[in-house]
């Protein structure tokens, strides 16, 4: 009785958490992370502050999971079976936007070649230039994105374009 009831606890709580988060950004490729796979991010040597990270894998049109009202992409079965297993883990914050652009109270595009994973969690940043502006402080400002966060989340999703970027994933097959 008791270890059923704790189930159902634990199940409801995920279903909240999908129910009640906001609307994920999506580009114009139709995908959430402009197609590129999440849960690549944690297989990639994460490098400096300061320096530019390696660039996940794309995702592919075959294999996909859709979550929080967006279709997101990925570059083998085993990834797709891990997102569907803990879609939270894998997910970009803020819906995938940018984090210092909540830090500074907005939401705009995350672009997700400009990523760091900062305990446990995928955060992506619009431009280099704005990357560099969100590590001069990292802490400080995830603690004024976490606080924005709760009046933005509600709000519709970025419907802006990443800066002179644009996205070739995923892959079609």
């Amino acid at each position: 009785m008791f270890r059923s009831s704790l189930l159902a606890l634990a199940f409801s709580a995920a279903a909240t958490s999908a129910l009640w988060a906001g609307e994920q950004f999506i580009d114009e490729t139709g995908y959430a992370v402009s197609g590129y796979d999440v849960v690549s991010y944690w297989g990639l040597d994460q490098v400096a502050v300061g320096q530019s990270q390696p660039s996940p894998e794309k995702g592919r049109t075959s294999l996909t999971a859709d979550y929080n009202g967006a279709t997101f992409a990925f570059a083998s079965e085993a990834n797709r079976a891990a997102f569907l297993a803990d879609p939270e883990k894998y997910l970009p914050q803020y819906d995938g936007h940018c984090a210092y652009g909540v830090a500074k109270g907005g939401k705009v595009p995350g672009n997700p070649t400009l990523w760091r994973i900062v305990d446990g969690k995928l955060y992506l940043n619009i431009t280099k230039t704005v990357v560099g502006f969100w590590e001069e402080d990292i802490p400080g400002n995830l603690q004024l994105s976490e606080s924005n966060w709760v009046g933005l989340e509600p709000a519709p999703a970025s419907d802006s374009t990443i800066p002179k970027w644009s996205s070739d994933a995923p892959q079609v097959n």
